[in-house]
């Protein structure tokens, strides 16, 4: 039986911050907590899912601006893509607090 577990939910949307601690931990820590709670927490599965799909987007984005860095305007994607990855996860764990099922804007849908 599945439980309803809001507290985790906006835990795994906040724990993507671990981009900024470890340079990867934003991908890794909501994928083991979604791979581990899908089948345990309501809607978990909806979230985890956005999620990876959000950090595997930013990471082909940035490695994509990366290269583009050679004309300079790389550097701006790179400073978009930082700020995505530190404001869109606190929004949609404050909305995922509330039990809403947050929006991933620039998200490429790579699992279903």
């Amino acid at each position: 039986m599945m439980r309803e577990d809001n507290q985790l939910i906006t835990i795994t949307h906040i724990s993507q911050l671990a981009t900024f601690v470890t340079g990867f931990g934003g991908l890794v820590v909501p994928l083991i907590i979604w791979a581990t709670q899908k089948d345990k927490v309501l809607d978990m599965h909806e979230h985890g899912r956005r999620i990876v799909n959000f950090q595997i987007s930013m990471l082909i984005y940035g490695i994509i601006s990366g290269v583009l860095v050679i004309i300079f305007v790389g550097f701006l994607l790179l400073g978009v893509i930082g700020i995505l990855l530190l404001v869109i996860p606190i929004i949609n764990s404050v909305k995922a607090s509330h039990g809403e099922i947050p929006q991933y804007p620039l998200s490429i849908e790579f699992i279903k």
